[in-house]
């Protein structure tokens, strides 16, 4: 049997996917891991990105689990890639980048994307699977009194039921208003091994969280006592702080950011261009070290996923 061959009958338009592998393990009641695949097309360069891509497969698959990469390939959702269709997303030629608001005009021009975490998150939990892992998620900007800049993952994970392992928040981003939002939106957040909110690039954003967990089986009770108690489907986040070993030197960061802050309100950049913008400027003026210190935050963030969801596999 093939591990990524997709399933032989199509579902109706719009519905994902599943490889089947992914559709065995989920009817085996066996872990799955989604993954995004904007890191693949828009996170860094090629090739490495299609050896990356492979790698956090690999880690999943490491830890027991089995990885569910998605994306849009002519206009149909996928979760859980095969090997042809991985290469064609990593080759990025006409392959958009896709937020939950563009899946639909996306399926209905047959169009091929890589998805962003809201539209990983969306495409994921509505083919049953409970654990994504991602690097940071997006949230509200700097300046949002005169911008109103925020990202679309944050509303759609208060209402998606799904646990996601991240690093935090990217810190070109306004972690303390991020935080409050999630709070008003009512998304739990756990700090895994940690009472202080990763900062993506940092261990720590300096950011204090309120609840904190050491272990894989205890975010599974977590995520029991979501399903027990009902009310709204929000999702529960996993903060996983990158290991300090690896992070980026937190007096580059800062001196760094503060530059392409500057930088980026003298070249008059906004809204959706600013985010792209920055991480760019701190992948060149680091010398790469950011890019390393994001791709060390995803390796660890992937092998948690997996953990997690073996813990939540063993409950059911």
């Amino acid at each position: 049997m093939s591990q990524h061959t997709a399933s032989a009958s199509l579902p109706p338009p719009g519905t994902p996917v599943l490889s089947e592998e992914v559709r065995e393990a989920l009817e085996q009641g066996q872990p799955v891991v989604a993954l995004e695949s904007t890191i693949i097309t828009h996170g860094m360069p090629r090739p490495r990105n299609l050896a990356v891509a492979a790698e956090l497969e690999a880690i999943v698959r490491a830890e027991g689990a089995v990885p569910a990469t998605v994306a849009v390939v002519d206009g149909v959702p996928h979760v859980g890639l095969d090997k042809e269709q991985l290469e064609r997303i990593a080759g990025g030629e006409g392959v958009r980048k896709l937020g939950h608001r563009d899946l639909a005009p996306a399926v209905a021009a047959g169009a091929t994307g890589a998805t962003t975490v809201s539209a990983t998150a969306f495409l994921a939990a509505r083919a049953g699977l409970r654990v994504f892992a991602t690097g940071g998620l997006g949230g509200v900007h700097r300046e949002w009194v005169q911008t109103q800049d925020e990202s679309a993952d944050l509303q759609l994970l208060a209402r998606t039921r799904i646990t996601v392992v991240c690093a935090g928040v990217k810190s070109i981003l306004d972690v303390p208003a991020t935080l409050q939002r999630l709070e008003t939106l009512g998304v739990t957040v756990l700090g895994y091994g940690t009472e202080r909110f990763p900062g993506f690039y940092l261990a720590s954003s300096g950011e204090p969280v309120d609840w904190t967990v050491h272990r894989p089986e205890e975010v599974a009770e977590v995520m029991a006592a979501q399903d027990l108690l009902g009310g709204p489907e929000s999702a529960l986040l996993v903060a996983n702080p990158v290991d300090k070993a690896e992070q980026l030197d937190p007096g580059l960061h800062d001196r760094v950011l503060a530059e392409a802050l500057d930088e980026c309100r003298g070249r008059g950049i906004t809204r959706q261009e600013v985010s792209p913008f920055l991480l760019d400027f701190l992948v060149r003026a680091t010398g790469g070290a950011s890019l390393e210190a994001n791709l060390a935050a995803v390796r660890g963030n992937v092998a948690l996923g997996a953990r997690i969801a073996g813990a939540w596999a063993a409950r059911q």
